[in-house]
């Protein structure tokens, strides 16, 4: 059983054109595609798992609640999370990225990565659109798993075979020393061909480099300047690359306080905030998201 963790229990990922919330039992809880404002296909953060999510882990006895991983860091200076589990089988690694966009479709990879012993694993992916409100039709096309809810279409690649039960698509298997196995969903207007399977490893590679060398154009070198940078490289995954604005925050509804009613929608871009994300940037060398943002603004 999956049950929506606490706020300080999500770890953000996102291509600077959308995001995803990764709980520290492994499940996605909060993913829009193809943008920040566009509907969420994975929303139990607000709800229930009939909202929608995706949990990659160990396997765990039905009717208990799911592991959460014994500790988890980003790859260096990077948007790319490393979630670990010591388990009574074995120690495995589950790696998530979001891929930042070039001509390739909205794309979410997971690669699981035995460390040690033998340990069994279980993907559980629960599509759902609208925010939980559509049940898509789900079906298989030339091997792939395919979800599809009027306009949109949601391709499911995975190195391990897959299987339907109770509305949600499943994978067990399991996962020894070296063993690398990925997963990836990719998102497709319903009416166009199908999206390229993505080539995770490669693209683990590129999205490493591409954080990597954004972070090397920082000129702070004050102090406590890791915890800078990772500041700096969370407000570079609220911009929206294509246009320059800067959403206050990837999600909606979420309280500021329990059972307060400060829960709006913050996918928008508030010039308040944007303007202090943008002091922050060019404090530290980042004049090209100040120039995109103050078009963006023009234009607005």
């Amino acid at each position: 059983m999956h049950v929506s963790g606490r706020i300080e229990d999500y770890a953000l990922i996102g291509d600077m054109q959308t995001a995803a919330l990764v709980c520290r039992d492994g499940a996605v809880d909060w993913l829009c595609l193809p943008r920040f404002d566009s509907h969420a296909v994975f929303a139990s953060i607000l709800g229930t798992e009939e909202h929608g999510f995706w949990r990659i882990g160990p396997s765990f006895p039905a009717g208990t609640e799911a592991p959460r991983a014994t500790r988890r860091r980003y790859r260096g200076d990077s948007l790319v999370l490393e979630s670990e589990w010591d388990t009574p089988r074995g120690k495995v690694r589950v790696i998530d990225f979001m891929p930042p966009r070039e001509d390739h479709a909205p794309q979410l990879i997971r690669i699981v990565e035995g460390i040690s012993g033998r340990v069994p694993m279980r993907s559980a992916l629960r599509m759902r659109f609208s925010y939980g409100r559509v049940v898509p039709w789900v079906h298989k096309v030339d091997g792939r798993t395919v979800a599809v809810a009027g306009p949109d279409s949601v391709w499911l690649d995975a190195d391990a075979q897959t299987y339907g039960e109770d509305l949600t698509t499943y994978s067990d298997f399991t996962v020894g020393p070296g063993d690398r196995k990925a997963f990836s969903i990719s998102w497709q207007a319903s009416h166009r061909d199908a999206p390229e399977t993505p080539d995770a490893e490669a693209a683990l590679e590129s999205t490493t480099d591409f954080w990597r060398e954004w972070v090397e154009q920082c000129t702070y070198h004050g102090p406590y300047r890791e915890a800078v940078i990772r500041s700096l490289i969370t407000l570079k995954a609220l911009t929206y690359g294509p246009t320059g604005g800067i959403v206050a925050a990837p999600t909606t509804s979420l309280p500021e306080e329990i059972g307060g009613v400060r829960n709006w929608d913050y996918r928008y871009t508030w010039l308040r905030d944007a303007a202090i994300t943008l002091s922050s940037l060019l404090r530290t060398g980042y004049r090209e998201e100040a120039r995109a943002w103050r078009e963006w603004l023009l234009r607005a």
